[in-house]
């Protein structure tokens, strides 16, 4: 296999990926993430309140339930955040990983920081709870998702544009470009 093709294949390799980690409806990311946000969630809001788990429901003072569902795992945004980190060419599997790892790692430290002051905004009877839960489900989250892609691409020194690069590799290589 000559550079080329070891390029061309690496780039379907990557998007291939891609579409096995969608399938069955990021099954992956919620099998994984879930224990990884609601455990941390439990211990943090364990220091403060009576609290008991009963798989994704934290039960505070032995009665208000709080069910943390599938969009409060967010695991759209993972696989978001997946999507932009394999969608750049020119970055060595290592530097991909490290890259994958810290991105999924601010963005589990921000939900559950964002559980918690919800938790702690619904059990305190703040009248602004609805529009802040609204917000941070609408659009603090797609914040979130943009500002870890801009913290990676300046402390990675990226320079590559997510899909845009890889097309633009595999146009100049094709049969499309005047010679």
């Amino acid at each position: 296999m000559d550079k080329l093709q070891k390029k061309v294949a690496w780039i379907i390799s990557r998007y291939t990926l891609l579409l096995l980690m969608a399938f069955p409806n990021l099954y992956v990311f919620y099998l994984i993430l879930t224990p990884l946000t609601i455990y941390p969630s439990y211990f943090l809001l364990k220091a403060f309140f009576n609290i008991d788990l009963i798989r994704n429901v934290l039960i505070i003072n032995g009665s208000t339930a709080i069910e943390l569902s599938k969009a409060c795992i967010a695991g759209a945004a993972y696989y978001l955040l997946l999507i932009l980190n394999l969608s750049i060419q020119k970055v060595s599997i290592a530097k991909r990983l490290k890259m994958v790892l810290c991105s999924f790692l601010i963005l589990l430290l921000l939900n559950i920081l964002r559980i918690f002051l919800l938790t702690i905004m619904f059990l305190s009877g703040n009248n602004y709870f609805d529009i802040t839960h609204k917000l941070f489900w609408y659009s603090l989250s797609t914040i979130f998702v943009v500002g870890i892609w801009f913290w990676e691409v300046n402390t990675f020194k990226i320079k590559e544009i997510p899909f845009y690069s890889d097309l633009k590799f595999l146009y100049e290589k094709s049969l499309f470009v005047k010679k």
